[in-house]
Formats: C-alpha cells, structure tokens, sequence
C-alpha cells in the first residue's frame, strides 16, 4: 500500500485547505487526479528543507461520479446533527486538497501548480490558511491533539488495512468558528471544566472529576469490546482579526470512530452534550476518502 503522506504527516507550521467542485469532463478529471502524486512528489523535490505534505480527497457525493466501479466500503456522507440548540451541518464538496508545509511560499507554489493542472475541470469553491499556534494549542488557549496516535501507531488508527483501499483513510473535515469573545470572560477554572484538562500545563482530569459535559468525556469513547475509538487529528487554527477557529480534519481507517464522537458531542447521554459547544460552531462538515496513490494512478490510465 502506498498511503498519501500527508494523512500520517507531522505537525507543521503552516496549512493551506482547497475545497473543489468538479465542473468539466469526469474522464479528463479522473486522469489529471491520477497526476497528483506526482505533483506532490515534485513539490517536495523543488524545496526539500519545507517539510512539505500533500493530501488530495475524493467527497462522498462526487466519489461514484469519478470512480464508479469501486467505492470504500464504508463510505457515506456527512452525518449532521442537530439538537439542543446546537448545528453541525452537511455541506458537500468533490475534493478536498491539504497542503502543509513550514513555508508558506511552499505553499503558495504548490496550490499554483494544482491549479493549473486541474485549470478547466474544477472550480474553487472554499480556500482557508492554517497555522501553528503556539506549541500546537488551539485558539482557546488548550493544546489541540493530545490524544493524537504516535509514531507508527498513527498508520493504524488513519489507514485502511487490506483490500482495494488499502493505504487509504477516511476523513471528515469541518471549519469552526469560535466566539473568542465571550470564551475570553470564562475564568480559568470554567474553561477547564468545559475541555477537561488544565490549560497550561495540559493535565488530564481525573476520570471522575469530568464533568458530563466536558469536551474530553464527549468525545474519549470506546466500543463495546472497551477499546479505544481512535482518530488522527490533522487540525489547525485559521483566523482572521473578524472570525477565527479550528480546521478541523479527522483521519480514520474508519468512519465509525468520528460519527460516534460527533453524536456525543451533540446528544451526549441523558441530555449532557459538549458545552465547548456553547463557544464554537460548525459552519461546514464534508466527509471524504483519501485513496492510497497507487489507487489514484490505476485509475488515470
């Protein structure tokens, strides 16, 4: 299996997102996708010393358009929710492109070069910077991953072991945005309570002193065998001095693990959804498969 590197990449210090609809030939799309990795590929050659990573995604609505012969075997769409007051909506796109790099120049040659190369056949429909914040904290002032798989554990939890799609991985992509404003009047304690873990020194609380309503208790799930229901989080900041928050992007062998998790956080059990949720919001939600390169190029030919 030959997995896109940029599902399993490391932190790095900048990210540029590209959401595409499809609007020429599906044949000539269909081989100009197939041209990606080598794009990447090139990228990484040009500026060696940038740690650059590419990551191109097929949604779950444009997937049997493109590639109709096959489709991963779990892949559905985006599961919105909705209750007690708060949204998480569904809102489809044909692709998603991750790019990352410790260049932001990198970044913008890279975004170029796709471009160019898909010129005709998409249009750009959403285009968002990410950014190291710090040691890897969130906007809120709270380290952002921290439960995040490590070193060669991250290929388990992110990609699909076996089969067609293997070296693949499921992802869910949404952009939140966060009410800075009045999450800046909690105090410190407050804040804490509402994530679950102290904030400076990023300590766990201990089990029983979560509350039901923390986002840690929402979303550390487990299935009925008791293990643990794992993602790769490849989020980042992104702002602007009018709105900012998270890009959040979830890699997963499967889609079960964030479905479970996006509930929680909306219904919870007896009524106790995330009150993180009460200072952010979801204003889009897409999911999408990342097919292995090998996957890409067969079908181009």
């Amino acid at each position: 299996m030959n997995a896109q590197a940029g599902i399993c990449a490391e932190p790095n210090l900048h990210a540029l997102y590209l959401m595409f609809n499809r609007v020429g030939d599906r044949a000539e799309l269909v081989r100009r996708l197939a041209k990606v990795p080598t794009l990447w590929q090139s990228v990484s050659a040009d500026f060696p010393d940038a740690g650059f990573t590419g990551l191109l995604a097929v949604g779950s609505e444009a997937w049997d358009s493109l590639y109709p012969l096959a489709r991963p075997p779990q892949f559905r769409g985006f599961m919105a929710q909705e209750a007690n007051g708060q949204q998480a909506p569904h809102t489809p796109f044909d692709l998603f492109v991750q790019l990352r790099a410790d260049r932001v120049d990198v970044l913008h040659h890279a975004g170029q070069r796709l471009m160019a190369l898909l010129g005709g056949l998409v249009e750009l429909a959403e285009e968002m910077r990410g950014f190291r914040n710090q040691d890897c904290r969130d906007l809120t002032g709270f380290v952002d991953g921290t439960e995040n798989p490590q070193g060669e554990h991250r290929a388990e939890v992110a990609l699909v072991d076996g089969g067609e799609f293997a070296g693949g991985s499921y992802l869910h992509v949404q952009r939140w945005v966060h009410a800075m404003s009045e999450w800046e009047r909690l105090a410190l304690k407050e804040q804490e309570d509402i994530i679950g873990r102290t904030k400076q020194d990023n300590i766990e609380y201990a089990s029983a002193d979560k509350p039901l309503t923390s986002h840690i208790k929402r979303v550390n799930l487990k299935t009925p065998k008791g293990e643990s229901m794992e993602i790769l989080r490849q989020s980042m900041p992104w702002g602007t001095m009018k709105e900012q928050g998270l890009y959040f992007i979830s890699c997963c062998r499967t889609q079960a693990h964030f479905n479970a998790m996006l509930a929680s956080m909306y219904k919870g059990e007896s009524g106790h959804f995330d009150h993180l949720l009460r200072f952010t919001r979801a204003v889009t939600g897409a999911a999408f498969f990342a097919p292995s390169t090998d996957f890409l190029q067969r079908q181009g030919q």
